[in-house]
């Protein structure tokens, strides 16, 4: 279950050859003693991206990607359903 949804928090993360970008966080939870982070890009029209949050030896946090697919897939699952679940696809507008 995601631990909170959140509206106008962003970051400016930046890619392994030095690029920014900016990203609104939308939701974040717990699994495992972990933290994760789901994020949408600024701007752009693509689908939001999970990262681990993860201290630093020198106490900073980061965000790191997901390399194992079962934690991913495992977040992934917990995300769709707290995110997406309370759009009814049936309702009219």
């Amino acid at each position: 279950m995601a631990d909170e949804i959140f509206e106008g928090e962003f970051y400016t993360l930046t890619d392994e050859e030095g690029n920014e970008s900016q990203f609104e966080l939308i939701g974040s939870c717990e699994l495992d003693g972990k933290t994760y982070m789901a994020l949408v890009p600024v701007g752009e029209d693509e689908e939001y991206v999970i990262l681990r949050s993860e201290i630093d030896e020198n106490g900073e946090e980061s965000l790191v990607t997901i390399d194992d697919d079962d934690e991913f897939d495992r977040v992934a699952d917990i995300f769709d359903d707290e995110l997406f679940s309370e759009v009814d696809y049936d309702a009219e507008g």
